[in-house]
């Protein structure tokens, strides 16, 4: 030996034991044993108990993991669980039917919102797998734009994958929200 002092073995679990506190829709709740490397997907769904963000891919390809981190779409795979601290995330648990109060308990989760509902109506739920994604990413497009083109639909969806209904019912699901949306002004 050279004189290197010795690296100490390292457990599997050597850098487990991270507490830190994230705000996941609306709630402020404790994540512990967590290691600097878990994504956030990762610990929302295994650290967390919240199943809706999807393991599919795990490289950002097939958006069944899709949830918001401040207002923005990301997919929980590819993002650092410690990076999202002091950020507001929103899994699709999260989402609230059009005028009720982000984070209200009483309705989160309890009462579908429109795009939930369309997309039941319009059959654009097959196996359910990539739904919750599909559904983060159409709440999160119609936010942003209340009557968006095919175009834009198109675009906002193009990182969402679905094997079973050949994304036309989808499609209808969104006209149906922004048809429903556009009665109502």
């Amino acid at each position: 030996m050279t004189g290197a002092t010795p690296t100490p073995a390292r457990t599997p679990d050597a850098d487990a034991g991270a507490v830190y506190q994230l705000t996941v829709n609306g709630t402020p709740l404790t994540v512990e044993g967590s290691r600097p490397t878990d994504s956030l997907l990762h610990v929302l769904r295994d650290r967390l108990g919240l199943p809706g963000a999807k393991n599919a891919c795990e490289q950002g390809e097939c958006g069944s993991c899709s949830v918001l981190v401040d207002g923005m779409l990301v997919c929980a795979c590819l993002e650092l669980a410690e990076a999202a601290v002091g950020c507001e995330i929103t899994t699709v648990e999260g989402l609230t039917p059009v005028g009720a109060e982000p984070g209200d308990a009483a309705l989160t989760g309890a009462v579908l919102t429109d795009v939930q509902q369309a997309m039941i109506e319009a059959g654009g739920v097959q196996c359910g797998f990539c739904t919750p994604g599909f559904i983060v990413a159409i709440q999160d497009l119609l936010g942003r734009v209340p009557e968006p083109g095919p175009l834009e639909v198109r675009e906002a969806l193009a990182g969402n994958l679905c094997r079973c209904t050949g994304y036309g019912r989808i499609l209808a699901a969104i006209e149906r929200v922004v048809a429903v949306r556009g009665n109502g002004r």
